[in-house]
């Protein structure tokens, strides 16, 4: 390698290594909204809730990089999390790609796969892919949170979502080089707040169980709980309305026995 060489390769990582300076700084304010993310998404992850990710490009490699970490572990043993990487469904893609055009590629997925408070999370760094920006619309209709990373806001994306983090860089770069920070932090708080998630999720459990342990059939004559002891052999059942035939009646009657 000629000194020349070594000269340029370091001006260029120099000067990308300077962006990514002048960006962090601002990027130390995200830290209370991935916290919150986090503690969110554990909740909703261990509830039987479901994270959709998307991206287009570099950003389709960091939203992908995310469900791995999600259900396959980030460092500690846990519990797999459900999380979908819907660029990666390549045969789905192409076929909705095909037959309803590019912009539809996510959000007929969302609607197919999306629930009433799952998360929908999209990546990207201009913040203005026709795609994503379908999705969204999707997502609503469904019922889903829409959350976002991206690069500098305001932008069509980050308006169109709940909640967005924005990278302060006009480097597309360094802006996908801080998203995948945004994705180890996140689910470092995931893995944080499952402890609690898992026990309120159990003590919701428990007090559904004893609740409805606590409900007992209502004699609408009486207005007081039937008695539903096992009945011994032989005995009367009671049903709430009680029929009494009397096999003397006819003969009372005249009738012939």
């Amino acid at each position: 390698m000629t000194t020349s060489t070594r000269a340029a390769r370091a001006g260029l990582l120099d000067a990308h290594l300077t962006l990514l300076a002048e960006a962090l700084l601002p990027y130390r304010a995200a830290e209370p909204l991935l916290a919150r993310w986090g503690t969110e998404l554990a909740g909703i992850l261990v509830g039987g809730g479901r994270l959709l990710v998307a991206g287009n490009g570099g950003s389709a490699a960091e939203a992908q990089h995310l469900t791995a970490e999600l259900v396959g572990r980030l460092r500690d043993e846990r519990r797999p999390l459900s999380a979908i990487a819907l660029h990666a469904e390549t045969s789905a893609l192409t076929a909705i790609g095909n037959d309803y055009g590019y912009d539809e590629v996510f959000a007929r997925q969302v609607r197919a796969h999306g629930r009433p408070g799952d998360v929908l999370l999209l990546m990207s760094t201009s913040g203005s892919s026709g795609n994503l920006l379908a999705a969204v619309a999707a997502a609503r209709e469904v019922g889903l949170r829409c959350w976002a990373f991206t690069g500098p806001t305001p932008n069509p994306l980050a308006d169109a979502c709940h909640e967005a983090l924005g990278v302060a860089s006009p480097d597309s770069q360094v802006v996908q080089e801080l998203h995948l920070v945004s994705t180890h932090v996140l689910c470092e708080y995931v893995d944080r707040a499952l402890p609690t998630a898992l026990t309120a999720l159990a003590g919701q459990a428990a007090a559904s169980a004893a609740a409805a342990s606590a409900v007992r059939p209502v004699d609408p004559a009486a207005d007081d709980p039937v008695d539903a002891s096992p009945v011994a052999d032989g005995g009367p059942v009671r049903a709430g309305v009680e029929v009494v035939v009397d096999p003397t009646a006819d003969r009372r009657r005249g009738d012939p026995a």
